[in-house]
């Protein structure tokens, strides 16, 4: 990563603290009408690719009161047959319109035989794949001129040749391309819980690669028989929220952190409570590592 691309990141990390929310369809008028105590917002970043229209005209109405993160979900850089350049060139001209505090993107594949399956599907956690996710990285990384985050996923499977944990894929990812991390807790307990994973295994390679990790996000899930659905779906189980203050004790208490929210959406006041709670937590484990 170059000086300038390091820049860029030092700069939009500034702009981002404490805890925000997924901003959705059914919460833009409750944003447009009044401001809604939360620290910033995450939006799907292929959702705003249109030149104009109503969705983007709101983000870029809210841009100027809250920082937006753009999180991504259709690049699916780990596919073989390699992603899109045009989405990638979409993405750029959103970023360089809306400016955001942070971009982000998933270890994943997604597209096959010319066909996109409209999913964030689990990479081989191989040295192979590494080599592959490396390359792309770098790629979206130089057509953007900043530093993304990549988000651990949630999975069904594992693969019979992976190599490593994903959480020690992401931090050779990150140190190989200079990319960030996003921390999906939910996703490590969902992982924990399908792949009978220990999660502290998994985070002792985050505590090593603390610097890296700009997002957290926090999240729902169900569970069908015996197996847990990430599907964002609820308020944050208990065991969630434990595992989010045990990374906020061990690992930092001050990372940016969302609430994410995408299926049987409620009221904009219980994702501002959930994330009231997250900051709760954040604020206790402060104190403890006495961290203004």
């Amino acid at each position: 990563m170059n000086a300038e691309m390091k820049q860029i990141n030092e700069v939009s990390n500034a702009r981002l603290q404490g805890v925000g929310i997924g901003l959705r369809t059914p919460h833009y008028r409750d944003f447009l009408e009044r401001k809604i105590k939360v620290d910033w917002l995450e939006v799907h970043s292929e959702n705003f690719f249109a030149s104009g229209g109503f969705d983007l005209f709101v983000l870029e109405k809210l841009a100027q009161d809250y920082p937006i993160s753009l999180h991504g979900v259709g690049l699916a850089l780990g596919s073989a047959q390699g992603f899109k350049e045009s989405h990638a060139q979409r993405l750029k001209a959103l970023v360089d319109r809306i400016q955001p505090a942070l971009v982000s993107e998933h270890l994943c594949w997604g597209a096959i035989n010319g066909r996109h399956l409209n999913d964030l599907l689990p990479m081989p956690l191989s040295f192979e794949s590494l080599d592959l996710m490396a390359e792309r990285v770098d790629f979206l990384q130089n057509i953007l001129k900043r530093t993304v985050l990549i988000e651990n996923v949630s999975s069904y499977l594992r693969f019979q040749d992976d190599q490593m944990c994903e959480a020690d894929f992401l931090c050779r990812l990150s140190k190989r391309t200079g990319c960030g991390i996003l921390l999906d807790v939910n996703n490590v307990f969902v992982n924990q819980f399908n792949h009978a994973e220990p999660a502290s295994h998994e985070f002792e390679f985050y505590q090593q690669q603390v610097r890296s990790i700009g997002e957290i996000h926090l999240a729902g899930h169900s569970q069908v028989e015996d197996c847990l659905i990430d599907d964002h779906g609820s308020r944050v189980r208990k065991e969630v929220w434990d595992l989010y203050e045990f990374v906020c004790r061990n690992i930092s208490p001050t990372i940016p952190t969302l609430i994410e929210w995408d299926t049987d959406i409620p009221d904009v006041e219980v994702l501002v409570v959930e994330a009231e709670k997250a900051k709760a937590i954040q604020k206790t484990c402060q104190e403890l590592h006495h961290v203004d």
